[in-house]
């Protein structure tokens, strides 16, 4: 390893100051979200799912489309508590793995800004680690389109929850994608306004094995090659035997932190 690839010869930069994550263009913003286009099996092996209370958020809304629903991770959630579900996703590969999950949940292929689903035809839209991918602007516009007028919007968010100083060496080495500054809010165009937040912590448990896995889930090593990919393991290798001292296979507690927002239109 050089020196240069060292990440304990890297000053450690501070956690996220940003409201969202930055793309040089559009174009950016596509190629970076097409990356989910493989490692569904992985991703739904290793990524966490949501705290129950996210969805008593829209406990309210009896017919719900969770839209960029990657494996089902919340749309699960959601099923159970006894609404009618649908769910979308880009990626062929992850509604493959959602169907498998939640084989009585119709599942399609389309985005935030293009659901194919009619006008008024919806109670709430949930998207869960999706809104920060997608054209906020036309996100908002299909969601006022698809939404019932007394309906929701429901955006959720798991972050590696960075405070304790080696998660956030940990999610620098794998490009976890800390994103989003603590208390952040996300973007939201006319005519939805905020009117309600959770906002948790909690801990996903993970082998050694996992937490490698859970660095092959993230965009940055989906699009890389493999003499990145390389580089990624020996310094998580480095990392977790050589410096923190942790044992192969070992259990690690993994702390998130959870951030959900629910939008109405404005009255």
């Amino acid at each position: 390893m050089t020196p240069s690839s060292n990440p304990h010869d890297q000053p450690l930069r501070a956690a996220s100051s940003k409201e969202a994550p930055s793309f040089r263009n559009s174009a950016h913003r596509a190629r970076s979200a097409e990356a989910f286009k493989q490692g569904a099996d992985v991703y739904d092996d290793v990524r966490p799912s949501y705290p129950p209370e996210v969805a008593t958020l829209v406990d309210d809304c009896k017919r719900i489309t969770d839209i960029g629903a990657g494996t089902g991770k919340l749309t699960q959630i959601l099923a159970q508590r006894g609404r009618e579900l649908f769910a979308s996703d880009l990626s062929a590969d992850m509604t493959r793995v959602l169907h498998h999950r939640l084989p009585a949940v119709p599942v399609w292929r389309a985005t935030a800004e293009a659901t194919g689903l009619s006008s008024a035809s919806m109670d709430a839209l949930t998207c869960a680690q999706t809104w920060h991918w997608v054209d906020v602007a036309a996100a908002s516009a299909e969601a006022d389109r698809v939404i019932r007028p007394t309906g929701k919007l429901l955006l959720v968010w798991n972050t590696l929850d960075v405070s304790d100083a080696w998660v956030l060496r940990l999610a620098r080495i794998i490009h976890s994608g800390d994103i989003q500054r603590e208390g952040f809010y996300p973007e939201v165009h006319a005519p939805w306004q905020l009117r309600d937040e959770l906002r948790t912590r909690w801990v996903q448990t993970l082998t050694t094995d996992q937490v490698y896995a859970l660095a092959q889930t993230r965009s940055y090593w989906l699009r890389s090659d493999e003499k990145i990919r390389a580089r990624v393991t020996e310094n998580l290798r480095w990392y977790l035997f050589d410096h923190l001292g942790f044992t192969p296979g070992q259990e690690l507690p993994i702390p998130y932190r959870t951030d959900a927002f629910v939008y109405q239109r404005v009255s």
